[in-house]
């Protein structure tokens, strides 16, 4: 993969591509962890005395129409005061100059042809600068204008220090053979882990699944589920990674009436009741003792509601858990991320990746675009 060390941006204008799709409310950034992860980045283009215009995308307005609710102007602010500068931010393309340190893009999405990888609008982006720096790897797994098309259009083009570092991680998580390695994938539906659990029982020794996908596997091992949300197409699919011997289940979970209730109770798995639901299930001493004596641990997505505090504790264990393991430590998603900062320090999980579809799709072994545009080998 051609690497942003390995390229001459000494004094150059750079295009750097991130992923600046951070929560606001208020016009205000409530979590600027994306915007801090491609500080190193801009620090080393900095230092190389490049003037740098940044280009990302913010949620999912309609193509070629502004809405001020997806403006970047709150990003730009909070990246100005990160860096102490002022970050001006351009309404088009035709509006973009080198005046400055450091320049900001109005969300990329707001032009038409973005989505669809137009070739015209590839070409403006590459041309806008001498280099194109591409470091967003939450957005490698789409073909766009500015995550595929600029890449292959422009006469330089490379990967940011986060991408870098990114690929790193999942490669090590991917190949290195430590053992034993457990993973540990949550989430409310099989059919959309599905490929990546297959992956990471080839890796692994042994998957610990969570949410609905622990109850369609319940389900499949012929366990009443009551109510609990699961996925009845995949219960053939089920039962044969169950006959792996590898997936690793809850013997007691969490279960209540409804989402709503404040009311629950805890028992077994043989025990869950017509009219109620799991929400959350307890980690047995098996699996603490899984992730104590494990030297690599791969992690994607809670294992209960823990957005709801009744509903936590299982996924606060798990992240407590983890924290405490010596294990080489891998972890990605949104909901992952979410539950590390709210139950642990983020310093004790060894890499926490920025990626969520990216993150699993590179761990189902899929070829990600950019990557790919990039000189990446899968």
């Amino acid at each position: 993969m051609r690497k942003l060390g390995d390229t001459d941006v000494f004094n150059k204008t750079v295009v750097l591509r991130v992923d600046l799709n951070v929560p606001v409310k208020d016009g205000k950034v409530l979590d600027d962890t994306r915007i801090l992860a491609i500080t190193s980045t801009i620090e080393h283009l900095k230092k190389q005395k490049s003037k740098i215009v940044l280009i990302s995308h913010f949620g999912r307005p309609e193509s070629g129409i502004f809405e001020a609710k997806f403006s970047l102007l709150p990003v730009a602010k909070r990246i100005g005061e990160i860096f102490n500068t002022t970050v001006p931010l351009f309404k088009s393309l035709q509006d973009v100059n080198f005046d400055n340190d450091i320049s900001l893009i109005e969300n990329i999405r707001f032009l038409s042809g973005e989505v669809e990888n137009d070739a015209d609008l590839s070409r403006q982006l590459s041309n806008l600068a001498d280099v194109y720096v591409f470091d967003a790897f939450g957005t490698s797994h789409r073909s766009h204008a500015s995550t595929f098309g600029a890449i292959n259009s422009s006469e330089t083009s490379c990967a940011g220090l986060l991408l870098e570092e990114e690929t790193n991680a999942l490669i090590k998580a991917m190949n290195s053979e430590e053992t034993p390695t457990l993973s540990i994938v949550g989430g409310a539906k099989v059919s959309s882990k599905l490929e990546v659990i297959k992956s990471l029982l080839n890796i692994s020794n042994e998957v610990l699944t969570g949410g609905g996908i622990t109850n369609t596997f319940l389900k499949a091992s012929g366990n009443n589920i009551g109510i609990s949300l699961y996925e009845d197409s995949m219960i053939d699919h089920a039962a044969d990674l169950l006959a792996t011997n590898k997936i690793l289940l809850p013997e007691e979970v969490v279960v209540s009436k409804s989402i709503d209730s404040s009311e629950l109770r805890v028992c077994g798995i043989d025990a869950v009741q017509d009219d109620e639901m799991i929400l959350d299930q307890i980690l047995n001493p098996k699996a603490f003792e899984k992730i104590s004596k494990a030297k690599k641990i791969i992690w994607n997505g809670p294992v209960g509601v823990f957005e709801q505090e009744l509903f936590s504790k299982g996924t606060q264990q798990l992240a407590e858990a983890i924290a405490s393991s010596n294990a080489y430590s891998l972890a990605g998603g949104g909901e992952t991320l979410l539950a590390i900062k709210m139950f642990i320090d983020k310093s004790n999980i060894s890499y926490c990746s920025t990626g969520g579809g990216a993150f699993l799709e590179f761990m189902e072994g899929k070829e990600l675009p950019s990557l790919s545009a990039l000189g990446f080998k899968f």
